[in-house]
């Protein structure tokens, strides 16, 4: 059983270049193609299972270390290193040896991306525009995503001749079966790139950061994704690219708070003022608006401002902005006023406090009523 090292003529501690070029060299003069001797085949074999394995960093430690993966060199050796697991067996003895595909391709879609963005209430009321900078991968400038050195181009392999493919005879059961493998000198492409570019090293794109203009529409919300298709990284030798998805949070605010497409907020009136009635300016959102309380507005009573919540995200219209009120008893008063209240509930001969059914508190009761 020869030695991997001793089959390709190189040192054992050999780089991966030296290994390739050893190789290649040994191929162009075993293979089949040019000659057909069977001493030839089975050192042709030997030298490509050679390559398989010192190519491979992880095989190469596994075999350095004492691991199998040595050729079966001889006429009498049985089944060779092809037949390393039963699922080479299965696929040899059923069909899936003998046949053969095409190169594969260097162009690969890109990946997808996934960004969050923040967003503030008010930007999701008529829905906003955001340039967002994204790192991610842009197809080379320098190659145009040929991963060739600009003048130059892909050169066929002349090992599998442009088939991506290496075909070997590998004795069985059932006599001598031909078995299709990926070529170790090109990887399966078909093609070797002579002069790589040296802007992407080969890739055909690079790191890079991008303005992405983005037109986010009114009415999403926190956890709602928006895709966009073919903004995401571009994919290796100019491939498509992927997908951008973009994932909203909106930011918390101080006065308003969202319910679907309404918008909720609390006024606090002063005592007086729900006594006797009042009018106000407040400042929404989307610009003021005049609020009209009638005398004798209780605490937790709802005023609906029509169609000036957040626009729906499908369909027509806006939603509500929905006003609790909370009427502010007073806590301190001086002289004068305790004399005023006095005289007020003198006039005003209430009942005695009693207890009655249980009631909900304030916050309760405008939920209820926001949401009825």
């Amino acid at each position: 059983m020869a030695d991997h090292y001793e089959v390709l003529g190189v040192a054992r501690d050999a780089t991966t270049d030296e290994i390739k070029k050893a190789y290649r060299k040994l191929a162009r003069q075993l293979h089949p193609d040019v000659n057909p001797g069977a001493d030839a085949s089975e050192r042709f074999k030997s030298v490509t299972h050679a390559y398989d394995v010192l190519s491979d960093a992880k095989q190469r430690d596994n075999y350095d270390r004492g691991g199998n993966g040595r050729t079966g060199g001889g006429a009498g050796g049985g089944f060779d290193g092809n037949f390393g697991n039963f699922g080479d067996i299965f696929e040899t003895f059923f069909g899936g040896g003998g046949s053969t595909r095409g190169p594969r391709s260097r162009r690969e879609r890109g990946q997808d991306a996934l960004i969050r963005v923040e967003l503030d209430l008010d930007e999701i009321i008529f829905g906003t525009h955001r340039d967002l900078e994204v790192d991610t991968a842009i197809t080379c400038t320098t190659c145009s995503g040929t991963c060739c050195q600009p003048g130059t181009a892909p050169v066929t392999c002349d090992i599998c001749h442009g088939t991506g493919n290496i075909q070997r005879a590998v004795r069985s059961l059932l006599g001598n079966v031909m078995t299709s493998s990926p070529c170790g000198s090109c990887r399966g492409y078909g093609t070797i790139i002579a002069t790589p570019c040296v802007t992407c090293q080969g890739q055909g794109r690079v790191r890079a950061r991008r303005t992405v203009p983005v037109d986010i529409p009114a009415g999403v919300d926190t956890g709602l994704r928006l895709q966009m298709p073919g903004s995401g990284e571009a994919g290796p030798a100019g491939g498509p690219n992927g997908d951008l998805y973009l994932e909203m949070k909106v930011r918390h605010h101080e006065v308003f708070s969202r319910d679907g497409d309404d918008l909720l907020a609390t006024l606090e009136v002063p005592m007086t003022d729900a006594i006797l009635g009042t009018s106000a300016t407040v400042k929404a959102l989307d610009g003021d608006i005049e609020v009209e309380l009638k005398p004798g507005t209780q605490s937790a009573e709802v005023i609906t401002i029509k169609d000036r919540g957040v626009t729906r995200l499908r369909g027509n219209g806006r939603g509500d902005l929905k006003i609790g009120v909370h009427v502010v008893t007073p806590t301190r008063l001086d002289h004068k006023e305790r004399e005023l209240i006095e005289a007020f509930a003198s006039r005003h001969k209430a009942p005695a406090p009693a207890l009655s059914a249980f009631q909900q508190g304030l916050f309760a009761k405008l939920r209820d009523r926001f949401r009825g």
